[in-house]
Parts: structure tokens; sequence; C-alpha cells
């Protein structure tokens, strides 16, 4: 399995968006992913698979407990085995708490911080709820997760100092320019690149755009909302 979702891991992601049943078509056309309520939830969450495999869910930004004007993005979590000191450790190190230690029911408890280099970043400690788990190299599942700032190695650090190794499954990259929002990205694994690419076009919905880095050509797919994500080609290739 994965390193993704194992302690000091990312293990989960939640897109927030204004129009969940929009998002939902054009990333089920896109890549596959299927959008369903989770009977099993009382909260009646709807959760993202992909082959039967949970990897997401997704949250109405319409929902009172957001703050009127918050734009479309995505939560990323990073499992670790104790909340609270971890939130000590981070904030010791130049992290900034935006969402203290709170319980989520009796799935886990988790925290959002705002990290050194200016992304966003949610801890999770789980309980009954683990996050994701499928197999290495499933396609239309998480990759790994990317971190593009001005400032990698200060982040590397970070994260290294915050759980006593940076997440393995994560790539820390320098910024061509400048940056004024850094934030963590997930590469989807993907097995047939020029399929998204038509499927996207043909749908009239979001892009596919292509972005020079430092080490080479990165596809972006660009959803309706302004969600983006990475797409790394599997059995080669980024």
């Amino acid at each position: 399995m994965t390193t993704l979702g194992s302690l000091h891991e990312f293990c989960w992601m939640d897109l927030k968006v204004r129009d969940p049943s929009g998002t939902a078509a054009f990333f089920s056309e896109a890549l596959g992913w299927t959008f369903e309520v989770d009977e099993e939830d009382w909260r009646q969450v709807v959760k993202i698979s992909v082959g039967g495999y949970r990897i997401g869910g997704v949250s109405d930004l319409a929902n009172p407990v957001y703050p009127p004007g918050t734009p479309a993005h995505v939560a990323y979590y990073l499992a670790v085995d104790d909340v609270d000191r971890r939130v000590g450790i981070a904030t010791a190190n130049g992290a900034r708490l935006v969402v203290a230690p709170f319980d989520a029911g009796g799935q886990g408890r988790a925290a959002t911080l705002i990290d050194p280099v200016g992304a966003a970043v949610s801890l999770w400690r789980p309980r009954d709820f683990t996050g994701w788990t499928f197999p290495t190299g499933f396609a239309g599942a998480p990759h790994h997760m990317v971190l593009v700032c001005d400032r990698p190695d200060l982040a590397r650090d970070f994260y290294h100092r915050l759980t006593g190794a940076a997440p393995a499954a994560a790539a820390f990259m320098a910024a061509r320019e400048p940056l004024a929002a850094p934030q963590w990205e997930l590469s989807v694994g993907v097995d047939d690149l020029d399929g998204i690419v038509s499927r996207v076009r043909a749908s009239g919905q979001g892009r596919v755009a292509w972005t020079e880095e430092a080490d080479g050509s990165v596809p972006r797919l660009h959803g309706p909302e302004g969600l983006s994500f990475r797409l790394h080609p599997l059995g080669g290739g980024r």
C-alpha cells in the first residue's frame, strides 16, 4: 500500500466548494472519481472514491460554519500521533495556528496551521477514521504531495521538526518566481493523460495546462471553481 495515509504522511483531502454538484460532475468525468453520500456517517457527508477506495470528501462553502467569501480550496490532512503536541511544536517553529485543536466526533482530532512558508496544512489524529488507503500506483488515486514555495529547504526542515521526519510521499520544490500564496498540491496518478485532456475539452469545463518548473513540464487539471491537481503519468514520466 502507498505510504500516503501512514503516520506522519498526508492521509485525506476535503474539497471545499460552492457548487458541489458541478464539482462532482467535472471530476467524475475527468478522473473517474465517484461522489456519494456516506450513509454510514450521521452527517450525511459526500465522500469521493475511485475504484471503491475512499480518497476524500466534499464540503459546501454555503454552510454557515464557513466565513462569507471563503474561496474554494482543498484542505489536506497530515496524520500525526498527537495533534495538541504537534501544534505546540509547529508554533514553536514558526507556524501560525488558525483552527485550534478540536474533536471531530469520534473520528479523530484536528487542527489547522499556516506553515512558515505560508501554506495551509491540517493535522489529523485518527480515531475511528484513518483516512485514505489504496494500492500503490492505482489510477485516479493520490500519488504524492507537492509544495512549491520560495524556500523549500525551510519548508522541508519545518516538517521534519514537526513530525521527526519530512513526509516521504512529498516533494518540496523551489518556485521559478515568487509566489503570493504557496499551497500544498496533490499529484494524482493517471494512466491515460491524453484521455483526460480529451474529456476535459469535450466537457467545456475546466482545462489541462502544462506548467514549466525547475525539473520539467507538469500537467495540471483545473476544475470549474479553480481547484487544481497535478497529474502524474503512471508507468514513467512525471
